[in-house]
């Protein structure tokens, strides 16, 4: 069952008596806790029929008692047990799981672990409750993962702003959400987000990144390429080499794929790429001035580097200093 429909039903008032939340995505993990915690029962009942457990202070047997009291004034009772992966013994709830009380919501997070499916409590969890299991977000889902949110929250994005959000934060989904939500409040009336608000609100600099980096090879403009890393150089958080060099990688073996999408029109070769139409130029422009040798050679020379950044044949020496090594030999030869 899906967070969407688990609180769909909520909202209907149809519940189980038992919600297990594992997995390694915290943020669904942790919509679907605050959900019961602030909005299955009115502020009034909640004072007498609301129960927050946190797994690494609180003891089973004091877990149990609580989920099998009888709500006060109230159809239902919520009992919630946070970080349930830090509990001694949790499997010890097995006896009230195998038979829970239909007045108690009794909603788990246990995250980023999962039950052994084999064992009896899990059959017994499933059979009894309703079970989430969330997964971590592939980076590549990100940026439309994102973009559903911001069109979700009534905004729009542009394509540059997007790239520059998703690649700051990174698989960070409820940081995500908090920026889309600070950057909401800042914009005033208007309600599409550009890359001058992801810059002034959130402090990427539109113009020295590693997307303008992958522009700048793309074109085989070693000066703008130079003066990137430079702003780099100087600013170390705007572009740590650990997460410039696995860009570009991704970048340069899309290049590599526009040789093989049997097609030169735009629109086709962002489909066979999977990327946004908007960038879809930067890799034919690169596949164009590089050719096919020029970019395989490209990628093994981020191969070397990325074996150097971390201290493979080469010691003590500096991020910048390697990336403009690496960018030099890209482009002059």
């Amino acid at each position: 069952m899906s967070v969407e429909k688990i609180i769909s039903d909520w909202k209907k008032g149809s519940f189980k008596p038992l919600y297990w939340l594992e997995g390694e995505e915290d943020f669904y993990i942790d919509k679907v806790v605050e959900y019961a915690e602030k909005n299955i029962l009115s502020e009034s009942e909640a004072s007498f029929n609301l129960t927050v457990f946190y797994g690494k202070d609180a003891a089973w047997a004091d877990v149990v008692t609580a989920c099998r009291r009888y709500p006060m004034f109230s159809e239902r009772q919520v009992v919630i047990l946070k970080e349930a992966q830090q509990m001694r013994d949790v499997e010890k709830l097995e006896p009230y799981v195998e038979n829970p009380l239909s007045s108690t919501v009794f909603v788990v997070s246990y995250k980023e672990k999962k039950l052994d499916a084999r064992k009896k409590f899990t059959k017994l969890v499933k059979e009894n409750g309703v079970m989430l299991t969330t997964k971590k977000m592939y980076d590549r889902e990100l940026p439309e993962w994102t973009q559903t949110l911001v069109h979700s929250k009534g905004l729009t994005i542009t394509p540059k702003g997007l790239a520059l959000l998703v690649d700051h934060i990174g698989n960070d989904l409820s940081r995500i959400e908090n920026e889309i939500d600070k950057l909401s409040l800042n914009l005033g009336k208007r309600t599409s987000i550009t890359e001058d608000d992801i810059e002034q609100y959130i402090g990427v600099s539109k113009d020295y990144n590693v997307f303008e980096l992958q522009a700048a090879l793309a074109a085989k403009d070693l000066p703008r390429c130079l003066q990137i890393i430079s702003y780099f150089e100087a600013n170390p958080k705007a572009g740590p080499v650990q997460l410039i060099l696995p860009s570009l990688y991704s970048f340069f073996s899309k290049v590599f794929m526009v040789f093989g999408a049997g097609a030169s029109d735009e629109k086709s070769v962002a489909a066979a790429l999977g990327v946004n139409p908007y960038f879809v130029k930067d890799y034919m422009q690169a596949a164009r001035l590089y050719n096919y040798p020029g970019v395989e050679r490209v990628l093994l020379l981020l191969h070397q580097y990325n074996l150097k950044s971390i201290g493979m044949g080469s010691v003590n020496t500096e991020d910048a200093s390697l990336l403009k090594e690496m960018v030099v030999k890209m482009l002059t030869k």
